[in-house]
């Protein structure tokens, strides 16, 4: 298995990007591990199927730290002097790290709390869409997916109004993905920024300290020792970013769908109690993340019967398994009635994304309120002037929408 010829994920080809799944459905059908090529021409191991993704992602001899990756391209995209405080988060740690990391933030997005927060990202919603229901038109990305997560992750960290949109400029700077990774000295430029800012916002908060995330981070570094400044820096860094980018994906590709998909869009309209299932179909049908989240190979390993070398780079294929249909019966069919519908579009085990309720909160209010509030709401091009953003992390760029004007 290991002579495999390796499949080339055509980033830079706009077919491939709207649709991958023709090729992973392939790829799946092919074998439960196949060779593929990613941006920048990296060789990586994808895992195809549910069961043995379900299996990867609670494996330990998978490690989520880059650093024990043997391709050295994956390195040379951070910044040589930034990779350790870019790398000293809990997204790419390892237990023991990783273990006491996720304790320090956990408690801030526990089920209870996040459904305390519930008003308030309604109310944030509500403002968004006063300001677009007039017009009869919007895009309902720039308008509304993204502030909307961003101004809620902004608001638990306690980032100033008008800093947010500079610290969503570097992220996108920094997590620009195409046919080709980005730039080196584009990434150094947006981190430098980034870092700078973020080690300004913990001076302001260890200065004037508040009833926010950020200030609780900034006592447990400076008075109990728990984590290093590096480590401060870095999780703010991913706060600040996983706390919106996906979220604005799941919002924007679920509306899109349901405007794809007029006989569930209707269903759902009849029947609101079938958001929250809506939301977790979504999620499995086109998430956030494609293909797959990467891990890095400590020893050798055999996954799935196919011989896996030290420091491969391993893609556990969540987009691909969550169209398995040894898991989910008729998995290319959009069905937000479906049940036990367990993806893997937030991971599983220890590294379980940490955001899941937020997420999920934010998605259901989002999605549930441009629905009753703009009626007659429809695409202002076709399906294939929706631009999508390439690469791994799947959405779209913009999702431009007309609807009955109200008042």
């Amino acid at each position: 298995m290991s002579e495999q010829q390796p499949t080339l994920l055509p980033y830079a080809d706009p077919a491939f990007v709207a649709d991958p799944f023709p090729l992973y459905r392939q790829l799946r059908e092919d074998g439960p591990v196949r060779r593929v090529v990613v941006a920048g021409g990296l060789d990586a191991w994808l895992v195809t199927r549910y069961e043995d993704g379900l299996a990867a992602l609670s494996d330990s001899r998978l490690s989520s730290d880059v650093r024990d990756a043997s391709d050295s391209r994956i390195l040379r995209q951070l910044p040589e002097t930034e990779r350790d405080s870019m790398l000293s988060n809990m997204l790419r740690s390892d237990p023991p790290d990783h273990t006491r990391l996720r304790r320090l933030v956990s408690k801030a997005f526990t089920a209870r709390r996040v459904a305390g927060m519930r008003p308030r990202i309604q109310a944030i919603t509500d403002g968004l869409l006063d300001a677009v229901v007039p017009s009869g038109h919007a895009d309902l990305v720039a308008d509304f997916a993204l502030p909307l997560p961003v101004t809620v992750i902004s608001e638990l960290l306690g980032v100033p109004v008008d800093e947010r949109r500079d610290f969503q400029h570097w992220t996108d700077q920094m997590l620009r993905r195409g046919a080709e990774p980005p730039d080196p000295a584009v990434v150094n430029e947006a981190w430098q920024h980034m870092r700078a800012y973020v080690t300004g916002l913990i001076h302001a908060k260890r200065a004037h300290p508040g009833d926010d995330l950020l200030s609780g981070l900034v006592t447990a570094r400076d008075a109990e020792q728990r984590l290093s400044e590096d480590e401060l820096i870095a999780m703010v860094f991913l706060l600040l970013v996983a706390g919106y980018i996906t979220t604005v994906n799941l919002i924007g590709t679920g509306i899109a769908t349901l405007l794809a998909h007029p006989g569930q869009l209707d269903l759902l309209r009849s029947d609101p109690e079938l958001l929250p299932g809506a939301i977790e179909e979504f999620l499995r049908y086109d998430g956030p993340v494609s293909p797959g989240i990467a891990r890095f190979a400590r020893e050798d390993v055999e996954i799935a019967g196919v011989a896996v070398p030290r420091g491969a780079t391993v893609l556990i294929g969540s987009a691909v398994a969550d169209r398995d249909p040894k898991r989910f019966p008729d998995p290319d069919r959009l069905d937000i009635t479906r049940q036990d519908n367990a993806h893997l579009a937030f991971g599983h085990g220890i590294h379980y994304c940490l955001g899941a309720p937020l997420a999920r909160l934010e998605g259901q209010i989002a999605i549930g309120t441009a629905l009753r509030r703009l009626p007659g709401l429809a695409l202002a091009t076709d399906r294939d002037g929706i631009r999508r953003r390439p690469g791994g992390l799947r959405g779209p760029e913009s999702l431009p929408v007309t609807f009955t004007p109200g008042g």
